[in-house]
């Protein structure tokens, strides 16, 4: 296993540079063997093969844990039934990524990186096949829009219920989310912003900058209305309590990264008696704290947390100044915590290194960030 995740990660480093060349190979290759699969992917193809790539890049560096290795497949192989893919498409990808690999790669490509990549891709399909076949949800819940609240020009917090079926999540984890009316076959990402409840109703909190106006973010902040209809897949992430935990909590949340936290202090809620937690929420200016509310409110009700919010860019503040990263780094050290951070690369970066400076043991950490790590 060892030799295996060698030649896996180190052919790697012979395409990460040339990631875009990668994908379009991969892309044109693929309808090519296959036209009808194009019908599968949306009209616009910008960002899907980051998607695919990060998911590739994670199963890498999961194969020499085979207990992450399995675990992650089985889940991705879930969530991927709502593109409606099956046994032959995978056959079909499978040799699409190899002859892209074998092209970006170039003269660097040999035979033992080949047959590696072979047997890896084997073991990926076949647990993702077998995550889906031993899934009895829908895949896909249609999901009703119930209340839509926009805090300033760029946040909104949304809740939508899940029709039909029931739809099993954990605080912490993360849903897909598809706007067919505004982006068909466009699937992003999201944090759960509440604790299962029995009404099934699921709360999001989504941020888009100007820019990106005509994305799925785009479209949940400025054009989603109570009565639209959503698609959410199913629930994916291991960012959840661990209730068998005696150690007191640390809460890091960055800007919309407050979803999945607030999730986690309202599941807490329900059961914790004897365990501190403390949150951090950091943002650039107290506007975009607009979850500041709702975090007091649950201290007021609940003696066992405390909550600490700063402006790194807001001197008029009533609070922590700078950077959430550093200010946690002034309350630390955090060694004997559980330790749950999420917000965007940069912040989750700096915190982990944070928490590392405090030895906090690795398998006491747990994080959730916009993009890849």
């Amino acid at each position: 296993m060892d030799n295996f995740a060698r030649l896996l990660k180190e052919s790697w480093t012979l395409v990460e540079e040339d990631r875009v060349r990668l994908s379009g190979h991969f892309y044109a290759r693929l309808f090519l063997l296959d036209p009808e699969l194009r019908k599968l992917f949306p009209v616009q193809m910008s960002g899907q093969g980051d998607r695919l790539l990060e998911a590739i890049i994670a199963a890498i560096h999961t194969v020499d844990d085979p207990e992450g290795f399995d675990e992650f497949l089985r889940a991705l192989g879930r969530d991927h039934r709502k593109y409606h893919v099956d046994a032959a498409h995978y056959e079909t990808m499978g040799v699409a990524l190899l002859d892209a690999l074998r092209s970006t790669a170039g003269d660097g490509w040999n035979l033992e990186y080949d047959q590696a990549w072979r047997d890896a891709y084997a073991a990926i399909s076949e647990k993702m096949l077998a995550g889906a076949a031993a899934d009895g949800n829908p895949p896909f819940w249609h999901a009703e829009v119930l209340t839509h609240e926009r805090y300033g020009p760029d946040t909104a917090v949304f809740t939508c219920r899940a029709l039909q079926h029931p739809l099993a999540w954990k605080a912490g984890q993360y849903v897909s989310i598809e706007a067919p009316r505004h982006h068909p076959r466009v699937w992003r990402t999201y944090s759960v912003a509440n604790a299962p409840n029995d009404e099934n109703v699921l709360e999001f909190h989504v941020r888009t900058p100007p820019e990106a106006a005509g994305w799925v973010s785009g479209a949940l902040v400025r054009r989603i209305k109570p009565g639209d209809l959503l698609r959410v897949a199913a629930p994916m992430g291991s960012m959840t309590l661990d209730r068998s935990s005696e150690r007191d909590i640390l809460c890091v949340a960055g800007g919309v990264g407050l979803a999945p936290i607030k999730a986690l202090v309202e599941e807490l809620a329900t059961f914790n008696r004897a365990r501190w937690v403390h949150v951090f929420y950091g943002a650039r200016t107290e506007e975009d704290l607009y979850g500041l509310d709702t975090l007091r409110e649950l201290v007021a009700a609940h003696p066992w947390l405390s909550v600490t919010a700063a402006c790194s860019d807001d001197p008029d503040f009533d609070g922590e100044q700078g950077d959430i990263s550093d200010v946690v780094a002034r309350y630390g050290p955090w060694t004997a915590h559980d330790c749950y951070v999420s917000g965007s690369v940069a912040m989750v970066r700096s915190t982990l290194r944070v928490l590392a400076a405090d030895e906090v043991p690795p398998n006491h950490t747990r994080y959730d960030t916009f993009g890849n790590l």
